[in-house]
């Protein structure tokens, strides 16, 4: 069985890979670990990508966790957040009801490859040696 996430840091940039339904319980795991993650980088700016492909929604009880999550990322310096799935409105309709597009200085884009999510990210001064997903997705 394959976990419910990955979750590693690459310079100033938290990547993660997300699978299967999610409850309650993933995300606030899910959250958990991306603040103790996030730790280190709270000084100056950071960024976020998000492969969303294996992802297959989540109950609606997940909604105030993550929208716990992002606000505490939005107060603490995160920048620019990329999200990669193949288009698909349920999906997106989820993520858009939990994760603000733009407020401040924060971003978020997305896009239906890695290749235009990663390219985005290095023009915004985030580099990571990570340009693909694959790995980690599979």
């Amino acid at each position: 069985m394959n976990p419910k996430f990955y979750l590693w840091c690459e310079q100033r940039v938290i990547l993660a890979v997300v699978n299967g339904s999610w409850d309650r319980r993933t995300a606030e795991e899910y959250s958990a670990e991306f603040k103790k993650l996030a730790m280190p980088l709270l000084d100056s700016d950071w960024a976020h990508i998000v492969y969303l492909d294996q992802w297959e929604l989540g109950v609606p009880a997940i909604e105030p966790v993550i929208q716990e999550l992002v606000q505490w990322c939005i107060t603490h310096k995160l920048r620019c957040a990329a999200q990669i799935y193949c288009p698909h409105m349920v999906k997106k309709y989820q993520l858009d009801r939990m994760i603000v597009d733009h407020t401040g200085d924060f971003e978020k884009r997305v896009y239906p490859t890695q290749h235009e999510a990663f390219q985005w990210l290095a023009a915004e001064g985030f580099t990571m040696e990570t340009q693909d997903f694959q790995q980690k997705a599979s």
